[in-house]
């Protein structure tokens, strides 16, 4: 398959221009969004999408992750991501998989329905998870596109994939909110050095590969500005899978948790990985494209 968007294959860093949409259909009264916010995203790459989830279903969720982060002896242990020198929970993957709330979370058409239209395909889920940044421990992300790991360590073809973040906590301005740089989806930022084998060990806790040029950073923060999308529980943050974005460590004592699900057209279902030597696990990548039946209605307590 051609290789539209090469990365980690030369020794300098470059920047592309975006080859593909970013929003794949037109949009008519029918639309799950504004004609306004579909342009946001066009624009900026990214919405906020607020009281999406009613206090009740919130507190259904949060009963959920705090069973699951208290007593994760149900999981795959190979699912659980900890902190880079540390034992407390970073990441939980294959959340849909794992656990019958999560999974009637990913399946609701008031997520999955945003996503059909975005990408204007049938879609399936690339990759679920839990993220915890714990008050006083939580670590930073370093700044990156996902659709360049997406495509290089897993081999999604096109920039036709998007994710949404479920706030479970507050997001405020210093507990290390997401923080994005709006516009800079437009742009493909190619990353030097050569994909190490089983490299997801590392990177989930801290990413080493595939981590952009600092002076390309600088261009785009001067260019695009940096925003960080907060809201409350409940809210979603839908963004671009080549948006720029990172966010910084939790030193106060309030920690964030997010519900993380990446929705990619099944048209564009993964291929061999483009500059790994071998693709990365099924609970960070699901090479199944199974077109994902969406559910209407409200969280319920006894989800099935």
């Amino acid at each position: 398959m051609q290789d539209f968007y090469p990365s980690r294959c030369a020794a300098r860093a470059e920047v592309l221009l975006r080859l593909d949409p970013v929003v794949h259909r037109s949009w008519d009264v029918t639309a799950p969004l504004s004609r306004e916010q579909a342009v946001q995203f066009e624009e900026q790459g990214y919405l906020i999408l607020e009281n999406v989830f009613s206090e009740h279903e919130v507190k259904l969720l949060q009963s959920e992750t705090r069973e699951l982060l208290d007593d994760p002896s149900a999981l795959d242990p190979y699912t659980i991501v900890t902190e880079s020198g540390g034992d407390e929970v970073r990441s939980i993957f294959r959340i849909h998989e794992q656990n019958a709330q999560l999974a009637r979370l990913v399946a609701d058409e008031r997520l999955a329905g945003v996503a059909r239209f975005l990408l204007d395909d049938d879609i399936y889920v690339h990759q679920s998870r839990l993220n915890y940044k714990p008050g006083f421990k939580g670590k930073e992300f370093y700044w990156h596109s996902d659709f360049e790991t997406w495509h290089v360590e897993d081999g999604m073809p096109r920039m036709r994939a998007l994710s949404m973040s479920i706030l479970l906590a507050p997001n405020t301005p210093n507990n290390g909110p997401l923080m994005v740089m709006p516009g800079s989806h437009r742009k493909y930022v190619t990353c030097v050095g050569q994909t190490p084998d089983n490299h997801y060990l590392m990177s989930l806790k801290k990413q080493e590969y595939g981590v952009p040029d600092e002076t390309i950073l600088t261009e785009l923060a001067g260019e695009h500005g940096i925003v960080a999308p907060l809201g409350d529980p409940g809210t979603v943050v839908v963004f671009d899978c080549n948006l720029m974005h990172g966010s910084n460590g939790n030193i106060t004592p309030f920690g964030r948790s997010n519900a993380f699900i990446v929705y990619n057209a099944v048209t564009n279902r993964l291929a061999r990985p483009f500059g790994a030597t071998k693709p990365r696990p099924l609970f960070i990548a699901s090479r199944e494209a199974k077109p994902l039946c969406s559910v209407s209605g409200p969280l319920m307590e006894s989800a099935t």
